[in-house]
């Protein structure tokens, strides 16, 4: 495809991102080769521009850099593009909208529940739940993939690892594409500042309610999970507070998940496209997982972008030199395309091998903390795929989310050959 010019490209309006993803890679390629470190103005709602504006960082030498350096870099100020009121800004963030000492803190106490030791432990109750997903839709050929499979997977694995009741299962699906999809009218209808500010606000105080009923009935009587392990067993400052459990929940079942879902529709989308590939891992599953998960992470980058800002005047990126309050975005789509780093980058290789990519974020303070949670997912999603539907596929156009954060599939229908494996048990 050929190169569009830089004048063309317009990272901050979110229509640019429902274009095809070959013409947004191409676009990033351009970034790449010609100005790695432009300047964008921000777009409102609307598409109109505004005078504040951000330095993209478009190569893999660049946001690995500014991810080594939270000091300088802060992480604060906020993640996204656009500026949020601080309190609402924390709320959504958690801890990857925090600097130390406090990053540290929580952190620290949430970590507890995702080292690898515990995770370890999930996998039969990974499998258990995938295999229930998929074979509830098993019997029909025909599926809306995304929020049918991809979607409700690791959703579910979180609710059951918090210990949240499955009857709020479709209330929290629901209000975390609200959360996640704020910018695209399939969630928030009314596309108005106003409208989507609202929608946000109230989804927020709804969740909020429901962890903060959930961790004080914990504190009172509590329960093998990990609400109570979180509010519970500490001091103040060893354990989480009811808003701050609320937070975190919804970074978790938010952007967390996002990673999750989007890499498994993403997955299953490539798969299709690429059937030697396909083959490849199909031969050989267990051999072939952990380099073909990587994998697609790294091509599908779904989490886009992460927002950084200047801490002081006189930061320099190579012979850049910043304003204190200067944003920097690090583009992860885009750098986990470097030519300067993976060989022919926009071929999808599930044998790829040295796979670098910081489709979990870059190194640093504020790397994924469910990273191996979602790697475990993704790999165990595909391995009960491929046994149960092995000749699913996805068919039809995919319908992207109109978001610059989250490189996200709202739909993708996909065929296979009907079974059925309701009543099966190993």
């Amino acid at each position: 495809m050929p190169l569009p010019f830089t004048d063309d490209i317009e990272l901050d309006d979110l229509d640019f991102w429902t274009r095809p993803a070959a013409e947004v890679d191409a676009a990033f390629r351009t970034l790449r080769a010609s100005d790695p470190r432009r300047f964008f103005h921000e777009h409102d709602l609307r598409g109109n521009r505004r005078e504040e504006g951000f330095y993209a960082l478009t190569r893999f030498a660049d946001v690995v850099d500014v991810s080594r350096r939270p000091d300088e870099f802060v992480s604060g100020e906020g993640v996204n593009i656009f500026d949020n009121p601080p309190d609402l800004r924390e709320f959504y963030g958690s801890i990857i909208s925090m600097d130390d000492p406090r990053h540290t803190r929580l952190r620290r106490i949430v970590s507890r529940g995702f080292s690898p030791r515990m995770l370890s432990g999930l996998a039969p109750h990974i499998e258990e739940t995938t295999r229930e997903i998929v074979a509830s839709v098993a019997g029909r050929g025909r599926i809306d993939f995304v929020t049918e499979v991809a979607a409700l997977l690791p959703l579910r694995i979180v609710n059951d690892l918090m210990g949240i009741p499955r009857s709020e299962e479709q209330f929290i699906f629901e209000a975390t594409n609200v959360v996640l999809g704020a910018s695209d009218p399939e969630y928030v209808a009314d596309q108005s500042p106003r409208g989507v500010a609202t929608a946000l606000a109230t989804k927020a105080n709804e969740l909020a309610e429901l962890l903060r009923e959930l961790a004080e009935a914990r504190i009172t009587e509590p329960r093998d999970d990990l609400i109570t392990s979180l509010v519970t067993g500490g001091t103040r400052e060893e354990v989480l507070t009811p808003q701050e459990l609320a937070s975190f929940f919804i970074l978790l079942v938010g952007a967390g998940n996002e990673t999750t879902r989007n890499a498994i529709a993403h997955g299953l989308r490539l798969l299709t496209e690429h059937p030697a590939e396909r083959a490849r891992w199909q031969a050989d599953f267990e051999a072939v997982a952990p380099s073909a998960v990587e994998e697609i992470v790294r091509h599908s980058s779904p989490v886009v972008h992460m927002r950084r800002t200047v801490a002081a005047d006189g930061v320099r990126l190579g012979e850049l030199e910043f304003k204190k309050g200067d944003k920097v975005v690090m583009w992860h789509c885009s750098a986990n395309r470097d030519e300067d780093v993976f060989d022919d980058p926009d071929r999808f290789d599930v044998t790829r091998s040295p796979n670098p990519h910081i489709g979990f974020g870059g190194p640093g303070p504020h790397f994924c903390l469910g990273a191996h949670l979602a790697r475990l997912e993704i790999t165990i999603a595909f391995r009960e795929l491929f046994r149960l539907l092995p000749d699913i596929r996805a068919v039809g156009e995919p319908q992207p989310l109109r978001s610059n954060f989250v490189r996200g599939l709202k739909h993708l229908d996909a065929e296979f050959s009907p079974v059925a494996v309701e009543g099966e048990r190993r």
